[in-house]
């Protein structure tokens, strides 16, 4: 019997190699490492076994103010966020219970109807479910977009809910400056902050539910007109305990009542502290200040709305007490400044042509728009009388009393231009609660030649016009007409177009995004 002699154990290369536990998985039978197995399951039995979502809501609401286009942000906060934007998901992730105990690796939106207000989105997260173990989930969450009205609009359907007003007035018989505050508030959206608009006699209140937002309406005013404010207020109610007091503030605007084409007679003292000026002026401009120019000599000056309230005047003549004269003869003298070039013009007023041979004698800051026959519009002085204290002064003057011209003249006049023509271009108007002041026939026709008038002063001032928004006015369809009829029509209108008033080009227009319609079943 052969014993096998005894063998020695040599180390094997590399070292001794430890080899972990092999068990299988409880549910599958899959051979797993025992060492690192979670609960002796497998990844994928975790996976299907373990739900780290639990507790995380699969639906939600989101409340929507379809009036101001905000969300709720609870408590009660409300937020502007556009659809499918950073904002409204991050709204959405805060909407969820149990979210912040899971880190988020992704959220994105998924397509849904857009008038089906439901809103989705896809969440991805991960956990750890065990010692080195991370799981990942994706999961979608579904909101219900809810209508809710917040308390600002709620306030604006109800009555005296303001907190601050806003009077802007102007004490003058037209609102011909008022149309252009309106274009300028509605190019720079100083009005979305107002509850409400009311139109008074002699102007405008606007309505705000904070003070903050009635104190930067009035900052916008002093950017854009001369105006003087006044402040004042009302005591609502008062907590004795706690000492808490609730005001309604007061905010009166006035503005200067100087208007753009005035003929101005200045005060002897202030037209020296404007750089020595002739007091007998026009106003060419109204901005930040009253722009003041003398047509004799093209000098200009800027009165400011401090210098003004300090020794305030009133105008002495406007633009209906404008004369329509005719160009019989003009010179240009060279001088220019500007745009403005000084004439020497002799005009006739127009209702004197084939009743006497009266001539007028006058320099003109209107050198080279003017010709002989054209037709212009200004202030006939001689044989007038104006119950003004200031013009009393200049004609008692050494230095000016002999300088009073007997025409001011102001602007070119379109005689021939079409009354109500339709225009390739339009101006959007600001909705006004016109309250118990509804005008009259007489009232009705007076707003609309001074609005004609407005819109006549937009198309021959190029400056005017790069201060507001022009929109462009399509052309309605017509239907189909008689071919003769048409092309007599076309013979008419051609001898007039020349003299039918300056044109604006449709580069200066824009487009009117809310006239655009989607029809269905054009091709």
């Amino acid at each position: 019997m052969d014993i096998d002699s005894p063998m020695g154990m040599a180390p094997m290369a590399g070292g001794t190699a430890r080899t972990g536990a092999t068990i299988l998985c409880c549910n599958c039978g899959v051979p797993i490492d025992g060492t690192a197995s979670a609960g002796a399951l497998c990844y994928d039995c975790i996976k299907s076994t373990v739900d780290i979502s639990q507790g995380i809501q699969r639906e939600g609401t989101l409340h929507f103010c379809r009036d101001c286009d905000r969300w709720l942000m609870p408590p009660a906060s409300w937020v502007t966020a556009a659809p499918e934007s950073r904002e409204l998901l991050s709204l959405c992730l805060k909407r969820l219970r149990n979210l912040g105990k899971v880190r988020i690796i992704d959220a994105r939106f998924v397509w849904t109807e857009p008038h089906s207000r439901r809103i989705k989105v896809k969440i991805t997260i991960q956990d750890a479910v065990a010692d080195g173990v991370l799981l990942q989930q994706s999961f979608e969450v579904v909101y219900i977009v809810a209508y809710q009205q917040c308390k600002e609009c709620a306030k604006s359907y109800t009555a005296n809910v303001w907190r601050a007003a806003v009077q802007v007035r102007q004490k003058v018989t037209h609102k011909r400056t008022f149309l252009l505050l309106e274009q300028l508030i509605l190019k720079h959206q100083a009005h979305k902050d107002t509850i409400n608009i009311k139109e008074e006699k002699d102007g405008i209140d606007f309505f705000f539910a904070q003070r903050n937002q009635a104190e930067a309406f009035i900052h916008f005013l002093k950017s854009v007109v001369p105006i003087h404010t006044k402040e004042s207020r009302h005591l609502i109610s008062a907590d004795t305990h706690t000492g808490n007091k609730s005001y309604k503030f007061n905010y009166s605007a006035e503005l200067v009542p100087v208007c753009r084409d005035d003929l101005v007679a200045l005060p002897l003292k202030l037209a020296k502290a404007l750089g020595n000026i002739s007091p007998l002026v026009l106003c060419y401009r109204i901005g930040t200040s009253v722009n003041l120019l003398d047509p004799n000599t093209l000098q200009t000056a800027e009165l400011s709305a401090d210098a003004y309230w300090r020794a305030p005047f009133h105008p002495l003549a406007g633009a209906t007490d404008m004369v329509e004269f005719v160009v019989m003869d003009i010179e240009p003298t060279g001088l220019r400044k500007g745009k403005w070039v000084l004439g020497e013009a002799i005009v006739a007023r127009a209702s004197d042509l084939g009743v006497n041979d009266n001539t007028y004698f006058a320099r003109t800051h209107l050198g080279t728009l003017l010709k002989p026959g054209d037709s212009v519009m200004g202030y006939m002085l001689s044989g007038t009388n104006f119950n003004s204290d200031a013009l009393d002064a200049i004609e008692n003057s050494r230095a000016y009393g002999s300088t009073i011209p007997d025409v001011v003249l102001v602007k070119k006049h379109y005689p021939n231009r079409r009354k109500n023509k339709r225009r390739n271009w339009k101006l959007k108007r600001m909705a006004k609660d016109e309250g118990e002041l509804l005008p009259k026939a007489a009232d009705q026709a007076r707003m609309e030649a001074e609005y004609e008038m407005f819109l006549r002063d937009v198309e021959e001032d190029e400056e005017l016009r790069a201060a507001l928004a022009l929109y462009k006015n399509p052309k309605k369809k017509k239907a189909p007409q008689d071919a003769d009829a048409m092309s007599i029509a076309e013979t008419e209108m051609t001898g007039v177009e020349e003299e039918d008033g300056p044109k604006i080009s449709m580069d200066e227009l824009l487009d009117d995004f809310e006239e655009l319609e989607i029809k269905d079943g054009e091709q």
